[in-house]
Parts: structure tokens; C-alpha cells; sequence
């Protein structure tokens, strides 16, 4: 029997199945879905895998655009028990080899824009993989003259589409393997658990205020960790996801006109890119459906800020930091409230006179520190702990750090986040720098974005007598 306290991603299913019946939650292009007819493809594709043979623990590797069916293979996948590999669409070949070679997929699913690694991928190049699909029915009559691929179609075929009645799960949990290059530069596999991915949701819902009257655009790709967290947190309340392939500004703000969009993620490139567009093509118009825009991947500067306030003034603008390992947001920052005139005018937190970043207050059910450094009493590195954690490496074990505390009675695992970093008198977290950037200068430990001038001086002496080198070329300052 099924244990259904027991988290799981496909737990949104039920209240889409119900709340949402008869109302439109996906859109792709012309193909509009209600939530009864997502969740019957949902679990009509899940038959097709049990009944293809995939078991639990089986990963299943995924290199396609955006759309709808990303959605449907993701919780099919889950739904049965299986671990979730999304894969780069802008790697190469030799890449996404590499990538699959470490997380040894049964199954490759690909799209028209990522067909041609179905083709050049052979059975010896990735010995554990059995089945390769072609996501979309388009392409049947290719798969049907090679008589070796599947696709999505095909599996669903001759299903009667099942009740919702029991969950699987892989081995610790585990449902989502997502790449990230870190410092290596070569692809590691972080391990999610289903319970991570509800965290996070938990924490966009009540911070960013999502519900189920919500029409979100897809802009970031399901294959990094911020379109994926962020997409299971629309699921679970309900929301209307409209996706495109990838991101395009221009495209992206007639689709926010003709869908009624409401709330989309952003990161600062794609921020700027939609002012330039919305300046030559719109003459600056508003958009005053938009209300929510959470932004990642760095902060927005004042003058961004201000151009997007412009263009969307009716929304609430936040930004978060966070990491892939910590299945994204560690912390939230509200830049722009159109109901709280003090944000308005002044935007303080851009503001303040403090060294580095401010990124904002620990999302709800997360537990930050910061461990001093040895000869620094207010800055150190930024660790992190709590059930929105990475359970590990693919591979490998968990990569945690030991910190010992007065209070505990014995070690606890803290997951390093590499960053350094400070809080200050109002529970906001500084970040600084990167652990791996420090100098050591005077006996001390320096960080690029906390140095003085007199510090700038000092290095930039030391480092020309040294090393004969000019601090700038380092594009430090």
C-alpha cells in the first residue's frame, strides 16, 4: 500500500485533476489543455512506461525545448519512480555523452531540435540506455522509417488511462538530476528529492504570493534548476503554465499580452533584453497585467530596475540567490512593491553603503550560517542546511561540511555554498564573494568585492612587484 504521506511531485496531480478540470493549464503555441486532459496524459504516458518497463530507480534523460509534453514526461517519470536527467540543449554531442555516461540513463527523450543525438548516439557509445523516444508526434513518420525510435504517441497507445492510486520512488527519494558545471567546469549531477523541489515550492508560493488564478510564462529552460523549481511551484497551486521553446524578448512580450500573463522569472540579461525590445518595438508601453516577477542569476541594477518598473508597474519585483544544490532560492528580496510607496521612490536596499550584495532574508524552512572566517568577525562562508538540500553528487556521496556548534551535541551536516558573505543588523544576508576568490594580504583574508581602496592600492603594489602583473587584467575591480 502506498504511503501517501510520503512526498511526492506527482502529488499535484489530484488538485489539477479537480480544481482545475475543466480549466485551460497548459499552453504550447495553438495546443491548449485543461487540467483533466493534462493529468490523463500524465498518467496514460505513465502506463506506457510500466508498461515498456521501466522500473524504479531507472533514470531518464530529457534534451528538448520547452513545451507541455517536457511537463507530462517529467511527472510520468516521476510518477512511476523514476529520476529525472534533463540534458543541455546547447551542449554538444560529445557533452551530453559525457553527461549521460555519469547517470547512466535506460531511456533518451528528445525533441526535432535534438533528434540528431538520438541518431549519433549508439548502443555502445552509452551501454545502459534500451529506449530512445521522440517526444513529439510530429515526428512519427521519421521513427517509423528508422523502426527504432519510439514516441510519446506510441507509448500512450492502447492505454486506458488509470486511476491516481499509488506513487513510486526511486531509492533515497531521489526524482530530478540536474547539471551544473560549478567551479570544475565539467557537468555534475545534483541529486533532488521530491521533498527538496516541495520545499522550494512552499517557499515561492508564500513569498511570491503564486496561486491558482496565476498564468505563468515559461522564459527560463526546464533544464536548469530555476525553471524547474519554479514550474513545480506553479503546478502546485494550480497555476495556467504558458511555455515557450526558449526565450526570445519579443515573442515574449506579444505572449504576455495575448495570454494575460501575470507573473514570469527572470534573470538580468533577459530583463534587459525585454526593455530593448519593449523600447524599439512598443515605444515603451506598460503591461500592467504582469504582478510578480522573480528575478535570479545576479541582481538587477538600479537603472535596470527602474526601466522594468517602467514597463511593468503594477508588479511586485523580487529577486533571489540561491544555487542548483540547494534546488535554487536560499533567500528572497522584494526590490519593487507597487502598493508600498517607499518602494516606489527611494528602491533603499540598492542603496545602502554596505560591501557586496544584498540578497535578502532565509526563505521560509531554511536554515543559513555563515562560519566565520578566523580573523574576520562578521564575514565568512555561507552554509546552508534543511530539506531543500541536495541529497548528493550523483555518484558520490553527499558534499557537506561538518560544523561543530556550541549548542549541538554533535557534528551537523551543513551544505557549503562555496560563497562568502556576512548578515547584517536586520537578518539580511551580504554576499561578498567566492570562497575560492580570496587573497590573502597583511595576514588577513581579502575578498574582490569587499576591498577598500587602500586595499586596491596595497594589492595592486604588491601584485606588480611580485608578479609584474596589473591588478585590472584580473577584471576584479
Amino acid at each position: 500500500m502506498a504511503n501517501h504521506s510520503r512526498p511526492h511531485i506527482c502529488q499535484c496531480l489530484t488538485r489539477l485533476a479537480s480544481v482545475k478540470r475543466n480549466a485551460v493549464v497548459t499552453v504550447y503555441g495553438n495546443r491548449k489543455r485543461t487540467g483533466r486532459e493534462f493529468v490523463d496524459g500524465v498518467l496514460s504516458l505513465a502506463a506506457g512506461l510500466i508498461r515498456l518497463g521501466l522500473r524504479n530507480g531507472d533514470v531518464v534523460s530529457i534534451a528538448a525545448f520547452n513545451s507541455d509534453l517536457f511537463l507530462e514526461w517529467l511527472l510520468a517519470v516521476a510518477l512511476v519512480g523514476g529520476v529525472v536527467a534533463p540534458l543541455n540543449y546547447r551542449w554538444s554531442l560529445k557533452e551530453a555523452k559525457m553527461a549521460m555516461l555519469l547517470v547512466e540513463p535506460v531511456l533518451l527523450v528528445t525533441d526535432e531540435t535534438c533528434v540528431s543525438w538520438c541518431i549519433d548516439v549508439q548502443n555502445g557509445d552509452i551501454p545502459s540506455l534500451k529506449w530512445r523516444v521522440l517526444m513529439e508526434s510530429t515526428s512519427t513518420d521519421f521513427a517509423n522509417e528508422r523502426n527504432q525510435f519510439l514516441t510519446t504517441e506510441m507509448l500512450k497507445q492502447r492505454t486506458l488511462v488509470p486511476s491516481l492510486a499509488t506513487y513510486a520512488w526511486a531509492s533515497d527519494d531521489a526524482v530530478v538530476i540536474c547539471f551544473t558545471s560549478g567551479t570544475t567546469g565539467r557537468p555534475k549531477g545534483v541529486t533532488i528529492s521530491h521533498l527538496a523541489f516541495i520545499t522550494q515550492s512552499l517557499a515561492k508560493i508564500a513569498i511570491a504570493g503564486y496561486g491558482e488564478d496565476d498564468v505563468y510564462l515559461h522564459t527560463s529552460p526546464l533544464v536548469h534548476i530555476g525553471g524547474l523549481s519554479s514550474a513545480m511551484a506553479m503546478l502546485m497551486v494550480g497555476a495556467c503554465h504558458v511555455l515557450l521553446p526558449k526565450f526570445d524578448a519579443k515573442t515574449a512580450l506579444q505572449v504576455m499580452e495575448q495570454n494575460h500573463i501575470t507573473c514570469f522569472i527572470t534573470v538580468p540579461a533577459m530583463m534587459a533584453d525585454l526593455i530593448r525590445v519593449n523600447r524599439t518595438t512598443k515605444n515603451g508601453a506598460e503591461n500592467r497585467g504582469v504582478r510578480k516577477i522573480l528575478n535570479g542569476g545576479g541582481s538587477l541594477s538600479s537603472e535596470l530596475l527602474k526601466e522594468a518598473v517602467n514597463i511593468f508597474p503594477c508588479a511586485r519585483i523580487l529577486s533571489a540567490y540561491g544555487m542548483t544544490e540547494a534546488c535554487s532560492s536560499l533567500t528572497f528580496m522584494t526590490l519593487h512593491d507597487p502598493t508600498q510607496e517607499s518602494f516606489k521612490v527611494t528602491y533603499p536596499l540598492l542603496n545602502q553603503p554596505k560591501q557586496g550584495t544584498c540578497v535578502g532574508k532565509p526563505a521560509p524552512h531554511i536554515e543559513l550560517m555563515v562560519k566565520l572566517d578566523e580573523d574576520s568577525s562578521r564575514v565568512g562562508k555561507i552554509l546552508t542546511r534543511g530539506p531543500h538540500t541536495m541529497l548528493r553528487y550523483w555518484g558520490h556521496q553527499v558534499a557537506q561540511e561538518n560544523v561543530e556548534t556550541s549548542e549541538s551535541r554533535s557534528n551537523e551536516a551543513w551544505l557549503d555554498t562555496g560563497d562568502i558573505g556576512a548578515f547584517d543588523e536586520f537578518g539580511n544576508l551580504w554576499l561578498i564573494g567566492r570562497s575560492n576568490g580570496r587573497i590573502k594580504t597583511g595576514g588577513e583574508n581579502v575578498y574582490p568585492e569587499e576591498v577598500t581602496f587602500q586595499h586596491k592600492k596595497l594589492l595592486d603594489i604588491t601584485l606588480k612587484f611580485f608578479y609584474g602583473l596589473n591588478l585590472r587584467r584580473w577584471k576584479l575591480f
